[in-house]
């Protein structure tokens, strides 16, 4: 699959020091993209792909008079992200050198940035792509989230309870932000048995975490109701370098559909 448009050949970097890179974009974004976790991947197609065949048409006026039955297919276009960051020269040359304490930091945070960006469009959605997040389309009542994580399993067991009442089957998904994440995996119960345990019991799936997430999301993870479709998968470009820095960028294409709206509920706070 080519990726020539990323320009990567002209960048001062040689292949040890591109290997260092992806590796630890790698790493980090294994880490954050919590929405692939728990939606169906398919791709990547490349940077060319444009957009994601709905199976659907729209009628069109006759182009030739009477007889003609005209109709368009309907398509929804991909979007793309994209997330410039810098990286010392320098501290590449030290790479070189054998460092083992290269500083990465401003790929870390490129990578943070992007994949949150990426889990708020599949669980919130990008009016501006025309993409419907899971939360904006789930046809099933939220379920209010509380502070109280003792009562967590309640809230969770009542969401699925839901789901099963709409015929939807599991194992089911938790996706949470970082705050309520880290809360609901140190949290112990009664008898120090451990929240994120029992949680893991009711969903008979796994809890996610997710930077981006607003509240909390249960969801279907039998397969076919999410569907993430990537162009051009997560990678790194060169735009130009100077004497100090070389000035790189992530990016991708994607599209996100939901195709069963009953299969997610939304467990909101009070001011979601």
């Amino acid at each position: 699959m080519s990726t020539n448009h990323l320009l990567r050949e002209l960048a001062p970097i040689t292949e040890a020091g591109w290997k260092l890179l992806d590796d630890e974009a790698r790493d980090r974004l294994t880490t954050t993209l919590g929405a692939r976790k728990l939606v169906d991947f398919a791709g990547p197609f490349g940077w060319d792909y444009s957009a994601t065949n709905l199976g659907r048409t729209e009628r069109l006026p006759s182009p030739d008079g009477e007889g003609i039955v005209a109709q368009r297919r309907r398509v929804l276009p991909l979007a793309e992200m994209r997330v410039d960051f810098t990286v010392s020269r320098a501290e590449l040359l030290d790479a070189e050198r054998g460092a083992a304490d290269v500083d990465l930091g401003n790929l870390d945070m490129a990578a943070v940035q992007i994949a949150s960006a990426e889990n708020r469009t599949v669980f919130h959605g990008w009016r501006q792509a025309n993409i419907t997040g899971i939360t904006q389309a789930t046809s099933l009542p939220t379920v209010p989230r509380v502070e109280n994580f003792s009562d967590y399993p309640q809230r969770v067991a009542r969401a699925v309870d839901l789901l099963l009442e709409e015929g939807i089957s599991g194992p089911f998904g938790l996706a949470l932000g970082p705050g309520h994440y880290t809360a609901v995996v140190q949290a112990t119960e009664r008898g120090g048995y451990l929240l994120s345990e029992h949680l893991r019991r009711i969903l008979e799936g796994p809890i996610v975490w997710a930077p981006g997430v607003q509240g909390a999301v249960v969801m279907s993870l039998r397969g076919g109701d999410f569907l993430f479709e990537s162009g051009q998968d997560l990678a790194i470009g060169y735009s130009h370098h100077d004497a100090d820095d070389v000035h790189l960028y992530l990016e991708q294409s994607f599209s996100f559909r939901v195709a069963t709206p009953e299969a997610a509920v939304h467990l909101t706070a009070g001011d979601d």
